[in-house]
């Protein structure tokens, strides 16, 4: 059969968006942009078949889960949560595992990217506290994302982005739309291999890297922190070694401070006692990992300042014209001049070894304070200080607004899949109460959308239109279908797993989505066979990435802070992919053919 013209340019428009995502030429967003342009400019494409995508309801479900996911990590509660789970994990594999049961449960009902993104920080945490490499850790966290992310329909972007592909086809098939639980028969299953995968090999395959931010914070400005052992902590009797607070990452351990006398230097077996005052040196981050966690401590400085529904951690520099110069920190009155609290004083190098409140200030003293929600209107005419940067923000909801946040989500997760309300409903409602009870704003949401992503998930549906209009995926079926038939049904599977897997790998899952759909359903329908177990394989293929950091993005997202490499994720992903890759086949071909 000839090749048409229309076939040639859909052909050229799929080889220009390989070779330019492969080698990074223009950025996915535009790339799919001028490829669908070119086609609709050539008459491939009309305007409305270009644009139709914005009006499917797949992509909104997409944002709105991330814009609920936003608003989630702003709240700070899913910290309490990692908190209370994890304060029993002392050693490497009692956090792995509890890391990958949490996060994989988790982000079969969240999507996986902002999960990711809430979890990177306090593996650093636990890590600097535990003297453990984060790369032990930042690949299995960005695996069992995708793990659980591919057991639901709303678990990660490319199960929707699939289900939004199928929902637009305009030709009749046996199925119309996927629903919540259609992936589980794989997802569940894997979740579980994953988990005993990298429980066993997981810390003689990773590498143990000085990661970019333990080795920003050797540079950065270090601190003197008294925190206080709280009359009900449960370190209370413990020496120092047994709370592990001598081998705190980025801490150390000055002095200890009872009643009237103080312990210095500080050895292991020394008895902690309730009210006991503990010195410590630290750079920024790891001190205002003292502020919000369980660890048995307090800071003194901050009182109540710590119930204030929203508060930060600051930087600032006196000025040369300080009011407040030559004075201690006591006399100064700083919490009711500008609802802020002097956390620590950095004096160039100067190791300041009295106590916070006895501090004499002087001009160029760097400060870590924490502010309350006052402090801008405050220190708006002030000349006393100079602001360097924001470290943290901490923000505290009222528990029916928590409810409403999360019980709403799961609501309508719950109802979507018994099939009561719709998940673009569900989801607007709660968008919605949010709004309303003031758990964000009008002007924050606008900022959790990923605008690029909205736009590659619309230029893959118009791409997939162009495929079939065309006939060209209707071609390239015939051809795969010619090579793998010979190997039987599961060898027809496993060659669509391996070519999505492959353009996922090395391009983007939402690129192999978009060129691999068309032409697998279009193989079903020419064979006669269902077409579920073919959509599905390309789902897992494209969501179930673990072979390269740019396959996934919470793989790119862990590269950088966990100093990885290519062959990192090679050598750990590849028998993770080769693994998924059996058991997606035999499980599909069980269930389906």
């Amino acid at each position: 059969m000839a090749i048409t013209l229309d076939q040639i340019l859909v052909l050229s428009v799929l080889v220009f968006i390989l070779i330019s995502l492969y080698f990074e030429l223009l950025g996915p967003s535009f790339t799919f942009m001028v490829g669908v342009s070119f086609l609709g400019v050539t008459g491939v494409l009309t305007p409305s078949e270009i644009i139709s995508g914005f009006a499917n309801e797949q992509i909104a479900v997409v944002i709105m889960l991330l814009l609920i996911g936003d608003v989630v990590r702003k709240t700070g509660a899913i910290e309490s949560v990692f908190d209370r789970f994890f304060r029993g994990a002392k050693s490497y594999k009692g956090f792995l595992s509890r890391m990958m049961i949490m996060v994989s449960g988790f982000s079969a009902f969240l999507n996986n990217t902002p999960l990711v993104a809430l979890m990177m920080p306090y593996v650093h945490s636990w890590c600097r506290r535990n003297n453990i490499s984060p790369s032990k850790f930042l690949i299995p966290l960005s695996y069992a994302a995708i793990l659980g992310g591919s057991a639901t329909l709303i678990g990660t972007s490319t199960n929707l982005i699939v289900n939004g592909l199928l929902v637009d086809m305009d030709n009749p098939l046996d199925i119309s739309e996927l629903y919540m639980f259609d992936f589980i028969w794989v997802g569940l299953p894997m979740i579980v291999i994953g988990y005993l995968y990298l429980m066993i090999f997981g810390d003689k395959l990773l590498p143990s890297n000085a990661d970019a931010i333990t080795d920003f914070s050797r540079h950065s400005r270090e601190y003197i922190i008294e925190a206080r052992v709280r009359s009900d902590s449960h370190l209370t009797g413990n020496t120092i070694e047994e709370s592990g607070l001598k081998s705190l990452r980025g801490l150390k351990l000055v002095e200890v401070i009872r009643e009237s006398y103080k312990i210095s230097p500080v050895t292991t077996d020394v008895i902690l006692e309730k009210n006991d005052t503990l010195v410590f040196a630290g750079d920024t981050s790891t001190i205002t990992d003292l502020i919000n966690t369980s660890s048995g401590l307090t800071l003194p400085e901050i009182g109540m300042l710590l119930r204030r529904r929203e508060s930060e951690v600051i930087e600032i520099v006196v000025s040369q014209n300080s009011s407040i110069i030559n004075k201690n920190v006591r006399d100064i009155n700083f919490r009711g001049l500008y609802d802020a609290a002097i956390l620590a004083v950095h004096r160039n190098g100067e190791r300041i070894s009295r106590k916070i409140g006895d501090v004499v200030l002087k001009a160029g003293d760097v400060l870590l304070i924490f502010a309350g929600q006052d402090f801008v209107r405050r220190t708006q005419d002030t000349q006393d200080f100079y602001f360097i940067s924001k470290v943290r923000d901490f923000r505290k909801l009222e528990a029916y607004k928590l409810a409403v946040l999360f019980g709403g989500t799961f609501a309508a997760i719950m109802l979507s899949a018994f099939q009561v309300i719709s998940l673009f409903m569900g989801l607007l409602i709660v968008i919605l109460a949010s709004l309303a009870l003031k758990i964000t704003n009008p002007k924050e949401l606008p900022r959790g959308i990923d605008y690029n992503l909205g736009l590659i998930i619309v230029m893959s549906l118009a791409l997939g239109i162009a495929m079939i209009k065309s006939g060209t995926a209707d071609m390239i079926a015939n051809l795969i279908i010619t090579v793998f038939l010979p190997l039987g049904q599961v060898g027809l599977l496993f060659g669509i797993y391996f070519i999505t897997t492959i353009l996922a790998a090395y391009i983007t899952n939402k690129a192999a989505v978009g060129i691999i759909f068309p032409i697998s359903l279009t193989m079903a329908a020419n064979l006669g066979l269902p077409s579920m177990p073919f959509i599905l394989i390309v789902a897992y293929a494209s969501a179930a990435n673990f072979m390269t950091p740019i396959g996934y993005q919470t793989n790119l997202m862990v590269y950088g802070p966990g100093g990885y490499s290519f062959k990192d994720f090679f050598r750990i992903g590849f028998p993770l992919t080769i693994i998924y890759m059996i058991v997606t086949v035999i499980i599909l071909r069980l269930k389906y053919l």
